[in-house]
This record gives structure tokens, C-alpha cells and sequence, in this order.
């Protein structure tokens, strides 16, 4: 399966959801670098880091045929951020799972362009590589991802340390959202 899915490109009435470009980088970088697209992380990203990250979204498609797509406006054609799948690196005991998950730049913000493509994310997830459940998770404070995480019909289930952050710093404290392919069935069947 992984070998048909891991060009896959998706498309909303106003997204495309796609493959990284070397010319991604430069914009990503730049949008990492943003204090209010990182508020909710622990720091801002170099230009290298943004890089890194780019090559190991790329891989992660070639190991599981799903990630993180560059998501680009249709009617702009331009790099706006990311939205897709990806397996968390890190051991909690919700894991192995596969999270959704969204970073847009600040152009970008309160249009319904996160939750518009993590739709199309969350049901590649489950119609093309039937997925069980999918979860996500953020800070308590970051209401608007919650938002999106809501619109897309999920819940939140709980509040976890997140094991990646040192346990005194203020973003440790995390929230966690799941849907399950039936509960998004059901949803899309009323």
C-alpha cells in the first residue's frame, strides 16, 4: 500500500495538499521562525532545523505512505504551511498511534484553511489507509488548533505530560483529541 499512497496528492475546493518542493524550505523556515506561528513550542526554528524537518517528512512518507503534506493555496500557488498524518516519535501510552496535525503561517489564519485540510487529511487517513483512530494534541492554550481539532468531529479524551518537554517547563501539560473511523462514519452520515 505504502508504494501507491506516498505520491498521493489531496485536494479541497480551495487547498492542495502535496509533496515538499526544495523551494518549500525557505518558507517554512521563514514561517518556524515566527514567534506567533511557534507560540505554542518550545522555540523557534533555524533555517537548518526547517530543513531537517523537510527531509524527515519526506521519509516519513516513504516509511508509512502517509505525513505532514506542503499545503499550498489554488488560486495563489503558494507554500502556506503543512497538514497531514504523522507518527509521533515519542512513548506515552497512547502510542504507536497516528496523529493529525496542522502549522499554517499567519496569512493564513482564521480562513478554515487548517480545518478544510486536515478534513481531507483525517479521511485519506481513514479511507485510504484504514486507520482505526486518529488522534491529535497541543497545549490546553492553544484554543484555536482545539477548534479545528473539534470541527473535525474529534473529542478530547485527557491531559498528558508531553515526554519530549522537560516536566517544569510550561509546555508540558498537553491535551489529547482522538476520532475513530466510526465515530467520523457516523458524523459524515448525518
Amino acid at each position: 500500500m505504502r508504494n501507491t499512497l506516498e505520491k498521493q496528492t489531496l485536494e479541497t475546493s480551495r487547498l492542495i495538499l502535496r509533496q515538499w518542493r526544495e523551494d518549500d524550505i525557505a518558507h517554512f523556515a521563514e514561517m518556524n521562525a515566527d514567534r506567533k506561528v511557534m507560540q505554542y513550542f518550545p522555540e523557534t526554528l533555524t533555517y537548518d532545523e526547517s530543513a531537517y524537518l523537510v527531509e524527515r517528512y519526506q521519509k516519513h512518507f516513504d516509511e508509512y505512505g502517509f505525513g505532514l503534506w506542503a499545503v499550498e493555496l489554488k488560486d495563489q500557488a503558494e507554500f502556506a504551511g503543512f497538514i497531514g498524518l504523522a507518527v509521533p516519535q515519542f512513548t506515552a501510552y497512547f502510542t504507536p498511534c497516528v496523529e493529525i496535525g496542522w502549522r499554517l503561517a499567519t496569512p493564513y489564519w482564521n480562513q478554515g484553511y487548517a480545518t478544510e485540510g486536515a478534513q481531507a487529511a483525517l479521511d485519506f487517513g481513514f479511507d485510504q489507509c484504514n486507520l482505526k483512530e486518529i488522534l491529535s494534541f497541543t497545549v490546553p492554550a492553544n484554543i484555536a488548533s482545539r477548534r479545528v481539532m473539534e470541527k473535525i468531529g474529534m473529542s478530547y479524551i485527557d491531559n498528558f505530560d508531553h515526554p519530549a518537554i522537560p516536566a517544569d517547563a510550561p509546555l508540558c501539560r498537553h491535551v489529547l483529541y482522538r476520532i475513530t473511523k466510526e465515530e467520523r462514519d457516523t458524523l459524515q452520515a448525518v
